[in-house]
């Protein structure tokens, strides 16, 4: 009988072990509510959960009871004593001697992710990392850039105040733009079309090109003759950005590239 008991414990033991719990570590944990909430007291529901166990293939029915060991309803023995969740303004701390608790907050509650989640100092640090990196990627670009280059993309965030602008206030502005909108900077310095498209630009600011009122057709300043349609709902310096890369509009930038000069 006592070979055959011991048999059983294995089986149930083996019976509850989850790949989900697999890495799962004993310590305290904090659980904060999302999307700026934080009421004096908020009560979770605790009853009428379901998580989908994937290694079972069904849902499964989950609810908080302290006397239980475990926060699968199918696993439970004996009477099911209900237990409140109460987060106090915005926030709930839970010991580590309370694993059942932590295991179904953090991994099979389904209003985890969306009405809170647990604070992970780790994975904010580790965000945060990322986040300073990629800012000192954008800062050195900027930094060694080009002023034509500086133009362009300062261009694409304030428009034609960019050609009142010295030198020293392009560069002191595109320092700052890069440190503020790193991503958004670092996508701006792969696109050719931004060099493009400043370039059309500042050739029609120095009439060399012309964009009519209806800003559908540009021409030669100096002799009126048509080089492009702009297709319609299509931005202009855009489609001209796209047409200085087609074989008649490499000639014309060529030519307008020396006029800058």
């Amino acid at each position: 009988m006592a070979k055959k008991q011991e048999v059983v414990v294995e089986e149930t033991t083996k019976k509850t072990t989850s790949k989900v719990e697999k890495d799962w570590v004993i310590k305290d944990r904090t659980y904060v509510l999302q999307n700026g909430l934080s009421p004096i007291t908020l009560t979770m529901k605790t009853r009428g959960l379901f998580y989908f166990d994937e290694e079972k293939g069904y849902q499964r029915e989950v609810k908080y009871c302290k006397n239980q060991k475990t926060c699968f309803v199918d696993e439970m023995v004996g009477p099911q004593v209900m237990e409140h969740i109460i987060f106090v303004d915005g926030i709930l701390n839970v010991p580590k001697n309370e694993v059942m608790l932590q295991k179904l907050l953090s991994l099979y509650h389904p209003d985890r992710g969306g009405l809170y989640e647990e604070f992970k100092p780790e994975v904010i640090a580790q965000d945060e990392v990322a986040d300073i990196e990629v800012q000192i990627e954008a800062l050195n670009i900027a930094k060694d850039m080009d002023i034509d280059m500086a133009e362009a993309i300062m261009r694409v965030e304030i428009g034609s105040k960019v050609s009142e602008m010295s030198s020293k206030e392009l560069k002191r502005d595109l320092l700052i733009y890069a440190r503020n909108n790193s991503d958004l900077f670092l996508d701006l310095v792969s696109d050719d079309n931004v060099i493009l498209r400043n370039f059309g630009i500042k050739a029609t600011e120095l009439g060399i090109l012309n964009l009519s009122s209806d800003q559908r057709t540009f021409t030669w300043a100096s002799n009126g003759r048509k080089l492009l349609n702009v297709p319609f709902d299509e931005h202009p310096y855009s489609a001209l950005a796209a047409w200085f890369k087609t074989d008649e509009g490499m000639e014309i930038y060529a030519n307008i590239e020396k006029q800058l000069k």
